[in-house]
């Protein structure tokens, strides 16, 4: 089985309505906001949807919203995690109809060693006939999934990619060396999306590109045609945002910038929080200015 997940994917944000209810109008003009400025795959219910503070009947009832606005006019990928690989993969056994892929982050919490990493993965992989990516994000999860971890599991039929947000070049370096082909390396991290691309990764699960996806799969498109120069300035113009965007955590910067666009209010379900007054100006400057463009 061969990645076919390639090029920009959004990893969706879920907008909440003041009583943090999910305000499902917002998430359908999102979708649509992706799909008409040439996003090329959607990702539901990655860490960016606030998936862990959503239980699995509202986190279907995104998937069937997205599913119902996409009408398949682009592919679907759901996330589907933890820490407890039993549970993972009963879900896995149980999921609907109308998904192209799953995102199945690396075990958190409990820091597995490399080997458990890799049976975590074998038992997932046996639970479903979808194509999996493997999402490495040292940061969240606290441990690191090594290059000889990714390569081994790039083995496995249905394995078919990997998002890496490890942020270590040498070790993504080391994963498109060796990679087997067609098996699929996304960045996972929107400042090292370029230059992950012209080392010869495939594209991107991205956060910016909620916001700005008109601007952002430029960046992408143009890098993966082998048109860096062109690619280069649209990485620039949209880096100071993508700073911002973190600065104070994800989502809650981004949906600062979706919220000054009119597509739905910041609001996040605790234990996250609203960025402060300063980096909200901050912000809101910045996305008109690229508005403006």
């Amino acid at each position: 089985m061969k990645n076919t997940f390639k090029g920009s994917g959004v990893a969706l944000v879920t907008p909440f309505n003041n009583d943090g209810s999910i305000d499902f109008t917002g998430l359908e003009k999102l979708v649509e906001y992706q799909i008409s400025n040439g996003t090329d795959f959607l990702v539901v219910q990655g860490t960016t949807g606030e998936s862990p503070t959503l239980d699995m009947s509202e986190k279907l009832e995104i998937l069937d919203t997205v599913k119902g606005v996409n009408n398949g006019r682009v592919p679907v990928v759901f996330g589907v995690g933890g820490n407890n690989t039993q549970n993972v993969a009963k879900t896995l056994s149980g999921l609907p109809s109308g998904i192209d892929g799953i995102l199945s982050v690396s075990p958190y919490y409990n820091k597995p060693i490399q080997k458990g990493i890799i049976e975590h993965y074998k038992v997932l992989s046996a639970s479903t006939d979808l194509p999996i990516i493997l999402y490495n994000v040292p940061g969240r999860t606290g441990s690191n999934m090594t290059a000889a971890t990714t390569l081994e599991l790039a083995e496995i039929e249905n394995i078919v990619a990997v998002k890496e947000a490890s942020g270590n070049m040498g070790q993504i370096m080391e994963i498109l060396r060796q990679r087997p082909e067609g098996f699929g390396v996304l960045s996972g991290d929107d400042a090292l999306t370029l230059p992950m691309i012209a080392c010869g990764a495939d594209g991107v699960i991205s956060v910016v590109v909620n916001a700005f996806p008109k601007r952002f799969n430029e960046m992408v498109h143009t890098a993966l045609s082998g048109d860096l120069e062109r690619s280069r300035t649209a990485h620039y113009d949209l880096l100071p945002v993508t700073d911002m965007f973190f600065e104070e955590g994800n989502p809650g910067g981004v949906k600062v910038s979706l919220e000054v666009q009119g597509m739905m209010k910041q609001n996040m379900r605790l234990p996250l929080y609203p960025v402060s007054e300063g980096l909200y100006n901050r912000i809101k400057l910045e996305t008109n200015r690229l508005l403006s463009l």
